[in-house]
């Protein structure tokens, strides 16, 4: 059926040989892997066809009630489609090399790549794949980094004197760790003028592509990876590659994001047993969700843009704001018949970030304040996408008990590392104290006393705070565990 309906169509490869490359602020793509080994060998059927650059059809089989087989055919509109002949250089000069100028001219440009585990994400942002090893020359982090060197001589640019460094972490469970300094964990602050800083965030100068591509190799090798149905060895975090450019005065003049996201089917390990995959699953489902609407108001010139509702969204401000922003989306797809579901998921929610323009609905802000309570407003207000019926007001109840749990973890690490700190200054102060009166005949022993005093009341206090916070903490995981229970399995009827 899928073969005639493609015969019917005239399907034939794509070329962009002598396609013009169009100026998008926001521009979404999808991007189709060819069958893979695994695939063929179960004999999978391919259930994706691209009949334009523009068009992409999924047939997704069916069953009558009498039991006749029937395809219903969802068919997408996008900015461009590339079927699984197209190379990385393509999907390059159509997606990111179009953007890459703003930064030389003081802007912001971002690249994410969307999709399920499996599908290509990380094969079209760092390379191909041979076995395990991956050649980071052929992807889209190599290609900016070329480009940018390459800009750095060319006249209109080479009088900035710009330098270039680079940085790049993941986002997991809600937390940032840094790639380029031992997965270390860093600290995401917000100051008085809403300026988003990842604190002692490690920043590498690199003078050529060769160095760039052995940060990016360096910082693959330690990224979060687990194992799921879909890939033995998948990605659970988003992973952030930037290229900055600075000033000889070391002012920030440009930047460049490369974001390969987390799987997008890691979003429904909401309902797991395991609160630490309940945790991450709520993170990516936050942050995903946090990410189209931030696109969506970016589109829109909205007031108000919801960047932190999620860490992802929250360090990532500075892509969804001003007119120098620029920003595409690449959405991978696995052809098969198996991943029909996630493939339609993913095509929904590109199409969703695409649907712009005046009639494009948007939330009146409920809480301006409460980016979180704006998120699952203006997702409610602009009616759910298959896949995120959940989002009700027991998913905001549980992505709230999510937050409100890390805020009292963090609060908690904080003390018990200032109170470890300060023991150790304490040690050295009785030391001294201990000192004086063995060595000393005339010491005084009412100050030996009074000293003491002083260093044993301000253990108490901290350790009294420490309680405190552990009291919240334990408080707060008691409330996650409750909350949790409150959630649908995915698929299952509502009480």
């Amino acid at each position: 059926m899928i073969e005639d309906c493609r015969l019917e169509l005239g399907v034939a490869p794509l070329s962009f040989q002598n396609e013009v490359v169009r100026d998008h602020r926001i521009c979404v793509c999808v991007r189709k892997r060819p069958i893979n080994k695994k695939e063929t060998k179960a004999k999978t059927v391919d259930v994706v066809t691209l009949p334009s650059k523009d068009q992409i059809l999924v047939h997704e089989p069916k069953l009558k009630v009498d039991l006749t087989k029937y395809l219903e055919n969802h068919k997408f509109h996008f900015d461009y489609t590339f079927d699984e002949n197209t190379t990385n250089e393509t999907v390059y000069r159509f997606t990111a090399q179009p953007i890459l100028r703003t930064i030389f001219d003081q802007g912001i440009a971002t690249c994410f790549a969307y999709g399920q585990t499996g599908s290509g994400k990380t094969h079209t942002m760092g390379g191909d794949f041979t076995g395990k090893q991956q050649n980071f020359n052929l992807g889209i982090y190599a290609m900016v980094a070329k480009d940018v060197f390459d800009l750095l001589r060319a006249q209109q640019y080479a009088q900035l004197e710009l330098k270039v460094s680079c940085s790049f972490f993941e986002i997991y469970g809600g937390k940032v760790f840094d790639l380029l300094a031992r997965r270390a964990k860093r600290r995401v602050l917000e100051d008085g003028n809403n300026k988003v800083n990842v604190v002692d965030l490690k920043e590498t100068p690199v003078l050529s592509v060769a160095s760039v591509l052995n940060a990016i190799k360096d910082g693959s090798a330690v990224r979060t990876s687990g194992q799921t149905s879909a890939n033995a060895h998948s990605s659970r975090s988003h992973a952030v590659f930037q290229i900055i450019l600075r000033t000889t005065r070391g002012k920030l003049h440009g930047k460049f994001s490369l974001i390969d996201l987390a799987g997008n089917e890691r979003g429904a390990d909401t309902s797991s047993a395991n609160r630490a995959t309940r945790i991450e699953g709520a993170e990516i489902n936050k942050s995903l969700l946090a990410l189209k609407e931030c696109i969506r108001a970016m589109s829109n010139n909205a007031n108000h843009i919801p960047f932190r509702a999620s860490k992802l969204t929250q360090v990532l401000r500075d892509s969804f704001i001003g007119e120098k922003a620029r920003t595409c989306m690449i959405a991978t797809l696995a052809p098969g018949q198996n991943s029909v579901e996630c493939t339609l998921n993913t095509l929904r929610y590109a199409d969703r970030v695409k649907e712009l323009g005046p009639d494009a609905k948007q939330a009146p802000p409920l809480e301006p304040n409460n980016d979180l309570a704006y998120l699952h407003q203006s997702l409610r207000s602009q009616g759910l996408l298959p896949g995120e019926e959940e989002e009700g007001p027991e998913m905001y109840n549980f992505h709230h008990a999510v937050d409100m749990l890390q805020e009292a973890e963090d609060n908690l690490v904080d003390e018990h590392q200032q109170c470890i700190q300060e023991n150790k200054e304490y040690l050295k102060q009785e030391e001294a104290i201990l000192e004086r009166v063995e060595g000393d005949v005339d010491y005084d022993i009412e100050d030996y006393a009074r000293a003491l005093d002083v260093i044993l009341q301000r253990k108490i206090d901290r350790l009294k705070t420490m309680q405190e916070k552990l009291v919240k903490f334990r408080s707060q995981l008691h409330k996650e565990e409750e909350i949790s229970k409150t959630l649908r399995r995915p698929g299952a009827p509502r009480k």
